[in-house]
């Protein structure tokens, strides 16, 4: 968790960045990225060198060469702001400044680097680059969790400032999602619009705070490691900031691939994964002949969110499984393609929960109301009896501010979820209850939760107009009384 030192530190490098005339969230987090991976890559060597020095060897591919000492953040961490700033921007002649020297570096350093083509260098005060370089090497990053912590803490920045749109899914529902589904050990993970890499960091650390144990196995760290977690981004930015917060969080080479994930360029993934977890883009419309065609096939149509339902349903192995927050339109729209992929999960593969929340969920930026739909590919059918709940609340308030609430129904979602075969008795007037596929079937594949939940008018009885007449000339004796009363006492 992380401590109030380490938030007082962010946000003074934040303020800094603010003030020195970097105002974007997203470069502000860009360039603050950039820093912690110069950093690293000198982290990375000078681990190399203890090494080499205790088996009396060289190191075999040096990130630092002789000649690019100064390069190392050991280094010029220590110059003044002018030479400092001179190393990050100035090419000599047969050598390369810190920044393209950072661009260039290769798998050594794990996957960010990956995607370091169009970086771009935004810091264009020497003081300002010292004084956030001196903020940042101030900061502990010993283990994992803080590491972890900290880059969560500047990535909620983004939904803060909220600036071009820019907000993440709430982290508590991200948690209370990955809670639903448990990630196993061999899981093969995937989120098909990754962004920041949110739902596969929560994954892990799933797996870290339920599981420790796993770690202690060389097999399963190797796949934690190299083959676990994949994710798809076509924007290079987020590609980069998500590959640091994955290996900041310990995850050290994640598969990310900077493709549409609903294009044709990406139609080569399919049957791949057994666990998919996503919040893919609202409201969306793409041309016909730049969606894969495959993807036609499930569900003709231009809508992104119905789109992405048939993605994941290609994308996963038999057997895998899929919690996706959806708009509320895909559980009750009428048109043919929202019906046909509604019928493809529900009658040819097995849908599990519609969780119903509350429009307030992803305030202050949108007020669209979503639901979760949880389904396992199976081919073949297998939905029985569908489990829906009716979130009321998640722990903020669900207006702009999202202050903590005390109600919060979260700790029951999932309660009630892993004991589903209890939810049968259930009423339609309570929280939570099963709906039988045929009731689905007769409805036209609607998934909406006011189609099947039951509510209890409670009947008011109010006074009748005379009686009302009656207590008002009640009243008005009492008052008159009490001012003859006021009267008296100013005689």
């Amino acid at each position: 968790m992380i401590t109030g030192e380490l938030k007082s530190q962010v946000d003074k490098i934040w303020e800094s960045f603010w003030t020195g005339g970097i105002s974007n969230p997203l470069t502000v987090i860009e360039q603050f990225t950039y820093l912690l991976f110069i950093r690293r890559l000198d982290e990375i060597q000078l681990l190399e060198e203890k090494k080499a020095s205790m088996i009396k060897k060289p190191i075999a591919n040096p990130i630092f060469t002789a000649k690019q000492q100064e390069l190392r953040w050991s280094s010029f961490k220590n110059k003044d702001p002018e030479t400092m700033y001179s190393l990050f921007t100035k090419v000599k002649e047969g050598s390369l400044n810190i920044f393209e020297h950072m661009k260039q570096t290769g798998s050594t350093a794990g996957v960010f680097a990956q995607y370091m083509k169009d970086a771009s260098f935004e810091i264009k005060k020497p003081r300002l680059l010292d004084q956030v370089v001196q903020m940042i090497d101030k900061i502990k990053m010993e283990d994992r969790d803080t590491k972890g912590d900290l880059y969560e803490y500047m990535l909620s920045k983004i939904a803060t400032a909220g600036t071009n749109g820019q907000f993440r899914s709430p982290r508590h529902i991200i948690k209370m999602m990955v809670d639903l589904v448990e990630p196993k050990q061999d899981d093969k993970m995937c989120d098909p619009s990754s962004g920041t890499c949110g739902f596969l960091v929560a994954a892990g650390e799933y797996m870290h705070d339920k599981h420790p144990d796993w770690f202690n196995d060389k097999k399963f760290r190797e796949h934690y490691n190299n083959h676990m977690f994949s994710g798809v981004e076509f924007d290079n930015t987020m590609l980069r900031i998500g590959a640091m917060n994955l290996q900041l969080h310990g995850i050290e080479n994640p598969n990310l691939i900077g493709k549409d994930a609903l294009s044709e360029a990406n139609g080569d993934i399919r049957d791949e994964y057994t666990l998919i977890l996503a919040n893919p883009p609202f409201k969306g419309s793409l041309d016909y002949d730049a969606v894969e065609t495959s993807l036609l096939k499930i569900v003709e149509t231009k809508k992104t969110e119905l789109l992405f339902l048939a993605l994941m349903l290609r994308m996963l192995k038999t057997g895998g499984r899929c919690a996706v927050i959806i708009p509320d339109g895909v559980l009750f729209g009428s048109s043919n393609a929202h019906k046909q992929i509604r019928k493809e999960i529900i009658e040819n593969n097995k849908l599990e929960a519609i969780i119903s929340m509350p429009s307030g969920v992803f305030k202050p930026y949108a007020g669209v109301s979503t639901a979760i739909m949880i389904f396992t590919k199976t081919g073949n059918g297998g939905t029985d009896n569908v489990w829906f709940y009716d979130m009321q609340a998640d722990g903020y308030s669900l207006d702009d501010k999202r202050a903590e609430v005390k109600d919060n129904d979260i700790a029951d979602i999932i309660k009630r979820y892993h004991n589903r075969k209890a939810e049968i008795k259930r009423k339609r007037t309570d929280k939570s209850f099963m709906v039988p596929f045929a009731e689905i079937k007769a409805n036209d594949w609607d998934l909406s939760i006011n189609r099947y939940k039951e509510v209890v008018h409670t009947e008011v009885v109010y006074s009748s107009p005379a009686n009302i007449i009656k207590e008002i000339k009640g009243l008005d004796q009492d008052r008159a009384k009490a001012l003859q009363t006021l009267e008296k006492l100013l005689k």
